[in-house]
């Protein structure tokens, strides 16, 4: 078999290294470049590889928790960043935390050690020969920026988060929440009616509510025409009820009437697993999130798919720009990956890395891709970021972005735990097919 060439990969953070990682192990020499130490974000500040930035915290181990179902399916696969969080973790209960200078040099001295990575500190900008791997994450240097931003299908690349809550269709009170459009034009919404008092207790915790803290190179960024939905409540009582949660056209099939006021539900997906609350941007804690939102009719015990968030980011419009295992349209042998790509969080970001790097060196070898279908997270993930959709933004790791199942399961953790059982089964079947 002929050597095969050379991929550059950009971008030496979580993404990153794990694409550099799944290519060395295969056979194929890296050149992996990163702006650091010659030049810093706002946000960085160690030399090395795989600095985390904000919390050190990887999330839940269990498979019953769809964090830890993707760790399961990462550690199949040999991922690097698993392994190195291993040998690095901090005792944080059934979450797996790290010490982050251990985890970033451990992962910078296995990778500068490797005999097949070539590393390079450089600037970029603009899109290297060659095949090549682009995960410089939310922070993407302005010029490298530009230079995506003249790719195909890059209509548009999003300068920060300003989403809404995701709830699983299933936790919803369906006694208590209605099927409606306004003034009878379909049924598209799902509907979350208030009377009064329910809307003045709703208003009263979310003003009490405690925010989340920006960091400094976000605070003087103005997210026009997205305000957070705390920000509009805090313009006077009936802002909301005037605003995002305006009753008109609505009637309460339990009451005949128009509520007070109304939270509407948005299809997020299209098996209609997972839905957003419309106008529900915030910057409220995650903690707080979940309990002023669970006081919202219907939603008392709802599951978060996906928090509010609001802050900078960027990323690619991935259904315009990418296809299978987040290749550029049209151009195979150009990836992304890492939250640049349209996932959200570092392990997500890690298998982002590890499809696209394995997508990758499939296609360089001559092989088929491998399909991780979306019964994996690893696959429902780069599904995801490659799906028309809307309103597109990045996701979390979660249940409701899998396939459902075929038959219906009672009860929340039997039906986690045999999603998780079909994820592996899947995994260990796509493995053998593709010779993974």
């Amino acid at each position: 078999m002929n050597e095969l060439p050379t991929v550059t990969v950009v971008g030496a953070g979580l993404a990153g290294c794990e694409a550099t990682w799944q290519l060395a192990r295969r056979g194929v020499r890296v050149h992996l470049i990163d702006m650091k130490p010659v030049k810093f974000s706002p946000a960085h500040r160690r030399e090395g590889f795989a600095e985390l930035v904000c919390s050190n915290s990887l999330k839940a181990e269990q498979l019953s928790n769809a964090s830890g179902l993707l760790k399961a399916e990462m550690r199949a696969l040999d991922g690097l960043i698993l392994a190195s969080a291993e040998k690095c973790r901090v005792p944080a209960g059934g979450a797996l935390a790290v010490d982050r200078d251990r985890f970033s040099d451990e992962i910078t001295r296995t990778l500068k050690n490797h005999p097949l990575v070539e590393f390079e500190s450089a600037v970029i900008d603009r899109i290297p020969e060659g095949p090549c791997i682009i995960a410089t994450g939310p922070l993407t240097d302005p010029a490298l920026t530009d230079a995506i931003s003249a790719l195909p299908g890059a209509r548009a690349l999003h300068f920060f988060d300003a989403a809404a809550p995701i709830v699983t269709a299933e936790s919803l009170d369906m006694d208590r929440v209605f099927r409606a459009s306004r003034y009878g034009r379909g049924s598209d919404y799902l509907n979350c009616p208030m009377n009064e008092d329910e809307y003045n207790a709703f208003y009263d915790a979310l003003m009490g509510a405690e925010l989340a803290e920006l960091h400094d190179f976000e605070k003087k960024l103005v997210f026009e025409g997205c305000l957070a939905v705390e920000i509009l409540a805090s313009r006077g009582r009936q802002t909301l009820a005037f605003g995002p949660l305006k009753p008109v056209g609505l009637v309460d099939p339990r009451t005949g009437k128009e509520p007070y006021a109304v939270v509407q539900l948005r299809q997020e997906n299209e098996t209609g697993t997972l839905y957003n609350l419309v106008g529900f941007q915030t910057r409220l804690k995650w903690g707080e999130q979940k309990r002023v939102f669970s006081m919202i009719p219907g939603l008392e015990h709802a599951e978060f798919a996906r928090y509010g968030v609001m802050h900078r980011n960027t990323y690619l419009n991935g259904p315009d720009m990418l296809g299978a295992n987040y290749a550029l349209k049209g151009n195979p042998l150009l990836r992304f990956a890492g939250q640049l790509s349209g996932v959200e969080g570092y392990m997500e970001s890690t298998a982002s890395g590890m499809t696209a790097a394995i997508g990758l060196y499939c296609a360089l070898s001559g092989k088929p891709e491998p399909d991780f279908t979306g019964r994996t997270i690893l696959g429902a993930l780069a599904r995801h970021v490659c799906t028309p959709s809307a309103n597109f933004q990045p996701m979390n790791a979660n249940f409701g972005i899998l396939e459902p199942l075929d038959a219906r399961v009672r009860g929340k953790r039997n039906r986690y735990e045999k999603l998780s059982a079909r994820a592996i089964d899947t995994l260990n079947e796509v493995m053998k097919t593709y010779e993974l």
